[in-house]
C-alpha cells in the first residue's frame, strides 16, 4: 500500500522536531502546511504564512528541510513554497529562489501599522517619534569626552540626507548620556526638517514588536512600517544579542533604509568588536559608518554639568561643594545628578544649608559613588614594584607569563580607578584592542574567585592608590 503524501509530510515534521529545539519547531515548523505533491514531477508544495517565514526557513533550515524531504519522499524532490500575498493571492517560489526581503511588496492590510506604535505610514506629522523633548543639545553640555559624537550628531540633525555618518554608532558605559544625545539629535532634526519621519525606540521594544508581528501574522506590516522611516534611532542595540529572528528582521530593515539614503543611529554599551552573539553581517554594517565613543565625563565637564543642573533647578550650592563633588563622583552623568538630588533631599529633611562639610558627610554614606583620581602611570608604577619588573615591560608587548599577569592586573586596576575608557586603557597599555582589555579584566575577576593571595594583593594596591598607605 502506497503511503499518502500527507503522511509522508507528517513524517518529515517528526524528523524536523527531533533535529531542532522545541522553541524553533513551534515557531517555524508548526506553521508550515502541506499543499500538494506531484509524484511524476517530484514537486512538493508547502505553504508558509508570510514572506518572512519563507525567507527565514530558507536561510536557517534549508539544509535540514531538503535532506529530510529527499529522504522521506524518495530523492531529487523539488521544493516549492506557497507564500500568502494579500494583493494578488498566493505566490509560489522554488526553494532555491530567495529574493531579498527589501524587494518584496509589503502586505496591503489596513490599517498598515507597526504592531505597537500604531502610526499609519503617511505624513511625518502623523507619526509619534517617541522622542523626549526635554533632552536637547542646549542641555547636553559639551566637554572633551563627548565633543566628537555631539558634533557629529549636530551635523546629522542639520543635514540628515548626507551619508558620511550613516550609520552613526554611539557607544559607551551606562550613564554617560547616550540616550540624551540621540534624543537631542532627533529633536533638533524634527525641528529643522519637520517633513522627516523620525522614530526613536529601544532595541527591547523593537524585539517585542517583532515577536508580536510573528505571533499575529502582521510581519509584512511591521516591515513596511519600519521601511517607511527616514531617521531610525535605536537605543541599546546590544539587547538584540542572541535574538536571531530579531536580528534577521533588523538586518533587512537596515539594508532597506541604508540603500534608500535614510539615516540610522544606534547606541550600545560596547563597540561592535565586543558584541559576541550579534550576526557578523550586522556587525560589518555597524562598522561601515562612524563609530563614536562617549566616554565618562572628565573633571571640567562634571563641573559644567553640575553648574547647569544647579542653575536649572534653582539651587544654591557653593563652588567648593561643586569642586568636591566633581572630584569625587566620576562614574557617570546620572550619578552626578543623583548626588545633587540627595543633597537637596537631606538639606530639606535636616533643615541645613548645603556646605562642604555637609556634602562630605552625605557622600560618605554612599562610598560607592566616590572614585578618587588615580593616574595610569601610578598604577603601573605600583604593579611593577610588586612584580619587580620595569614599567616599560607592562607598557610593552612581551608575552612572558609574569609580565602578562602584571599587565592584566594593571588593566584591571585602571578600569576600577581611572577615568579612562576601556579603549584608551588598551591603547596605552601595550596597544591592546577593546576585546583584549575585556579579556584581561575577566581573567583577573576569574582568578579572584579562588586566589586569596591575588585578592590581598589588589586590596594592598587599592589602599596605596587611595593614599591609605
Amino acid at each position: 500500500m502506497t503511503t499518502s503524501p500527507r503522511i509522508l509530510w507528517t513524517q518529515c515534521l517528526e524528523i524536523f522536531r527531533n533535529n531542532v529545539n522545541e522553541q524553533q519547531y513551534q515557531t517555524w515548523f508548526t506553521s508550515i502546511k502541506f499543499k500538494s505533491y506531484d509524484a511524476e514531477a517530484k514537486e512538493l508544495v508547502i505553504s508558509t504564512p508570510t514572506q518572512f517565514f519563507y525567507e527565514y526557513l530558507e536561510e536557517h533550515f534549508r539544509n535540514i528541510i531538503h535532506f529530510t524531504i529527499n529522504r522521506v519522499f524518495g530523492g531529487n524532490i523539488s521544493l516549492v513554497y506557497e507564500v500568502e500575498v494579500v494583493k494578488n493571492g498566493p505566490v509560489k517560489m522554488k526553494s532555491d529562489d530567495m529574493p531579498s526581503i527589501d524587494k518584496t511588496e509589503p502586505s496591503k492590510r489596513q490599517p498598515n501599522q507597526s504592531p505597537t506604535l500604531t502610526q499609519a505610514v503617511g505624513p511625518a506629522q502623523d507619526l509619534d517619534s517617541q522622542l523626549n523633548p526635554k533632552q536637547t543639545f542646549s542641555n547636553f553640555i559639551e566637554g572633551t569626552s563627548n565633543k566628537l559624537p555631539r558634533s557629529i550628531g549636530q551635523a546629522i540633525a542639520e543635514r540628515p540626507n548626507q551619508q558620511t555618518f550613516n550609520p552613526l554608532f554611539i557607544y559607551g558605559p551606562s550613564g554617560v548620556g547616550k540616550t540624551h544625545l540621540v534624543n537631542a539629535i532627533g529633536t533638533k532634526l524634527k525641528e529643522l526638517h519637520p517633513e522627516k519621519r523620525v522614530l526613536y525606540l529601544s532595541a527591547h521594544l523593537f524585539q517585542v514588536q517583532y515577536t508580536d508581528s510573528i505571533r499575529h501574522n502582521t510581519f509584512n506590516d511591521f516591515m513596511h512600517f519600519y521601511q517607511s522611516i527616514d531617521v531610525l534611532i535605536i537605543d541599546d542595540i546590544q539587547e538584540m544579542i542572541g535574538l536571531e529572528g530579531t536580528q534577521y528582521a533588523f538586518f533587512h530593515i537596515f539594508n532597506h533604509l541604508r540603500q534608500n539614503g535614510r539615516q540610522i543611529i544606534l547606541t550600545s554599551d560596547r563597540p561592535p568588536v565586543s558584541m559576541q552573539g550579534m550576526e557578523d553581517r550586522l556587525l560589518t554594517r555597524f562598522k561601515s559608518g562612524l563609530l563614536a565613543e562617549l566616554e565618562k565625563p572628565e573633571v571640567q565637564l562634571r563641573k559644567d554639568i553640575l553648574r547647569s543642573k544647579i542653575e536649572h533647578d534653582g539651587l544654591q550650592i557653593p563652588e567648593d561643594v561643586i569642586d568636591f563633588i566633581s572630584q569625587n563622583v566620576s562614574s557617570s552623568v546620572r550619578e552626578l545628578e543623583g548626588v545633587i538630588h540627595s543633597l537637596l533631599a537631606y538639606s530639606v529633611v535636616y533643615n541645613k544649608d548645603v556646605d562642604l562639610d555637609f556634602a562630605q558627610s552625605i557622600i560618605q554614606h554612599t562610598p560607592k559613588t566616590i572614585v578618587k583620581e588615580v593616574s595610569l602611570d601610578k598604577i603601573v608604577e605600583e604593579v611593577s614594584n610588586i612584580y619587580n619588573i620595569s614599567q616599560e615591560d607592562i607598557y610593552g608587548k612581551s608575552r612572558k607569563a609574569e609580565i602578562v599577569q602584571a599587565r592584566q592586573l594593571s588593566i584591571y586596576l585602571a578600569q576600577l580607578h581611572t577615568q579612562l575608557s576601556v579603549s584608551k586603557i588598551g591603547l596605552l597599555i601595550g596597544n591592546k584592542n577593546h576585546a583584549t582589555v575585556l579579556h584581561s579584566i575577566k581573567a583577573i575577576k576569574n582568578r579572584l574567585k579562588t586566589d586569596k593571595a591575588l585578592k590581598e594583593q589588589i586590596d594592598e594596591l587599592t589602599d596605596i592608590l587611595k593614599g591609605n598607605r
